[in-house]
């Protein structure tokens, strides 16, 4: 599964608060060979972003100090271009909907799914190619 991405030169910002979550999806993403940098809030998100050379970010929505909503419009202003997936345990109906209206360009829901994440997010690399 694994074989098919290969994001050696890529940098993925994770902002996620659970230390557990974390670390499945450092696993999952030290296997395609991308550098992950962890933020455990929306404001270390946001600094990480601005001192660190990201590709993506994964971000969790429910977060202390600074939401991921937050998180997103200062990480969009600060480099637009950049593309940043929604993550969140609380999957409601509507609510994919006004993930993207929000501005985030992909949307995961918890429990994450490895081949779904690997899809979204290399979507979002092809996507940043072209």
């Amino acid at each position: 599964m694994f074989d098919s991405y290969n994001w050696k030169e890529k940098a993925i910002l994770v902002a996620e608060d659970e230390e557990i979550n974390y670390l499945f999806l450092e696993e999952v993403l030290n296997r395609t060979g991308a550098k992950v940098v962890w933020a455990k809030n929306g404001q270390e998100a946001v600094d990480l972003f601005k001192s660190n050379s990201i590709d993506l970010v994964l971000m969790d929505l429910k977060m202390p100090e600074m939401n991921g909503y937050e998180a997103m419009k200062y990480i969009k202003e600060t480099k637009t271009g950049v593309a940043i997936i929604a993550q969140t345990a609380f999957a409601m109906s509507g609510e994919r909907e006004e993930i993207l209206e929000a501005g985030f360009d992909g949307y995961i829901s918890k429990p994450i799914k490895i081949p779904q994440l690997l899809s979204i997010i290399n979507e979002c690399f092809v996507g940043a190619d072209k």
